[in-house]
C-alpha cells in the first residue's frame, strides 16, 4: 500500500520499523467527498477527543501548551500532547507519555485534498530532562493524515523510523520503554491506530 504523502510529511524509512494503518471511504460525487473530507480532517485537528472515535478503552490524548496546560480548540505547531496509555506510565511523565506537533502540512486542488499532522517524542514539560518522556525514541515519528482523491476519502497513521527508548535516567522507565515499545509496536500502534482511522470516517 503506498503512503498517502501528498504534503511530504510522512518522513522516509530509515531505521528501525514502521506501522501504517488506513481506512478508505468512497462517496456518491465529488462535492460529498469534499464535504466529508473537510469533516474528517476537523475531527483529526480535535486531538483531545480522538478517545471517543477510537473507543473509551484505548489511549486517551490531551492537547496542550508547552507548559503542559489543557489547551482547547484544534491542533497547531508547537503544542504538546499528553498520551495516557493503558498499562504502567512513565515515571518521568508521571503516568503519561509525551510528544510535540513538529509539523501540520495541508495541499488542496480540486481533484485532491491532504492535511497532515506530524508529531515526535518530547520530554514532558517539566520534567528536566533532555530525552523524550515516551515508550519510542526521538527519532520516531508519527504522521496522522486525511486525504481525498476524486470521490474517495483516506484516513491514514504511519508511524515511521520506530525504536523503543532505552535512554531513560530511570531503570523502571528503561524496562518500561523496552516492553511498552515493543509492545506497543506489534499491538497498540496497529489497534489503536486503525480504531482512530476508522473513527475518523465514521
Amino acid at each position: 500500500m503506498k503512503d498517502k504523502n501528498y504534503t511530504g510529511a510522512v518522513p522516509g524509512q530509515e531505521r528501525g520499523d514502521s506501522v501504517t494503518a488506513e481506512a478508505s471511504r468512497t462517496l456518491e460525487n465529488v462535492i460529498a467527498a469534499k464535504a466529508f473530507f473537510h469533516q474528517a480532517e476537523s475531527r483529526l485537528l480535535d486531538v483531545s477527543q480522538w478517545h471517543g472515535l477510537a473507543g473509551e478503552a484505548l489511549a486517551r490524548f490531551i492537547l496542550t501548551d508547552q507548559a503542559g496546560n489543557p489547551v482547547e480548540g484544534t491542533a497547531s505547531q508547537g503544542l504538546l500532547i499528553k498520551i495516557d496509555i493503558p498499562g504502567p506510565g512513565s515515571e518521568s511523565g508521571r503516568g503519561y507519555d509525551w510528544v510535540t506537533i513538529e509539523e501540520i502540512k495541508r495541499v488542496d486542488s480540486n481533484e485532491m485534498q491532504s492535511t497532515a499532522l506530524r508529531v515526535r517524542p518530547v520530554a514532558a514539560p517539566g520534567s528536566g530532562k533532555e530525552e523524550p518522556t515516551h515508550f519510542y525514541d526521538e527519532g520516531s515519528t508519527s504522521t496522522f493524515t486525511v486525504t481525498r482523491e476524486h470521490d474517495r476519502v483516506t484516513a491514514a497513521i504511519y508511524d515511521r523510523n520506530i525504536n523503543p527508548n532505552t535512554e531513560a535516567d530511570s531503570l523502571i522507565d528503561k524496562i518500561r520503554n523496552a516492553i511498552t515499545g515493543l509492545v506497543g509496536e506489534k499491538v497498540f500502534s496497529k489497534i489503536q491506530w486503525q480504531a482512530l482511522v476508522d473513527g475518523l470516517l465514521k
